[in-house]
């Protein structure tokens, strides 16, 4: 597993990681396996096929103190731009080796690892959405925040509709990744890192309800919700 770094213990608060959709395709059956590698189903011998990203950050307060033992989860397309949900594929069918759900519990310093794909854009109406990964964050079963990381520089960021909803200019920052060449790597892996900047203890829908939970997504928790669509 690849190391990480992050910027040490600041006394003034930290920008906070902005709050972004769910969107529609949060698994509504979850997969076999739901660990952290993404690339590999169980004990299966094919890998995903994609560009091999090492995901990891810390989980850490305003202030910047680490958050541990706390979930997190993502859920993302896989190469062919199908989610793992009984209306995310697309024509192109599924990657059948790629998990699209994974979760981790931080350690003592607020860290998390994954091991996934970097993420690829997807047609949304008449465009597309932007390439990105969705994160949830939950301590003690309850959701705390639910965001998206992006590939910083990407062409499609400019216009993506739930990216372009954040109107912070500091926040947007903090969602965008460098997806960089894993030193030493000889088959074009990937390092990625996202620290999460937590703002309150859970996420409310707007009857006061507590939002999602590991293993649950926020539309089951707070209401039935929209249809699905492709533009979140």
């Amino acid at each position: 597993m690849a190391a990480f770094t992050t910027p040490g213990l600041m006394a003034e608060e930290l920008t906070r990681t902005p709050a972004m959709t769910e969107g529609p395709f949060y698994p509504d059956k979850m997969p076999l396996d739901t660990d952290n590698d993404l690339l590999i189903i169980n004990d299966a011998l094919t890998p995903a096929v994609g560009e091999v990203t090492y995901l990891g950050g810390k989980v850490l307060d305003a202030k910047g103190q680490p958050l541990r033992n706390a979930f997190v989860e993502i859920w993302q397309v896989d190469s062919k731009a199908s989610y793992i949900h009984t209306r995310g594929e697309n024509k192109e069918g599924r990657d059948g080796n790629f998990q699209g759900y994974g979760r981790f519990m931080t350690d003592s310093k607020g860290q998390y690892f994954f091991r996934t794909i970097k993420p690829v854009p997807y047609r949304a109406g008449r465009g597309f959405r932007t390439p990105h990964i969705h994160v949830a964050v939950s301590k003690n079963g309850q959701r705390i925040l639910t965001t998206q990381l992006l590939v910083n520089g990407h062409e499609l960021n400019a216009e993506d509709g739930v990216y372009r909803q954040i109107r912070n200019p500091e926040q947007r920052k903090t969602i965008l990744v460098d997806f960089k060449p894993l030193p030493d790597s000889k088959v074009g892996e990937l390092a990625a890192n996202f620290d999460i900047v937590l703002g309150k203890t859970v996420e409310e829908n707007p009857d006061g309800t507590i939002k999602g939970g590991i293993g649950q997504s926020e539309l089951t928790s707070g209401g039935r919700g929209p249809r699905p669509s492709r533009n979140q």
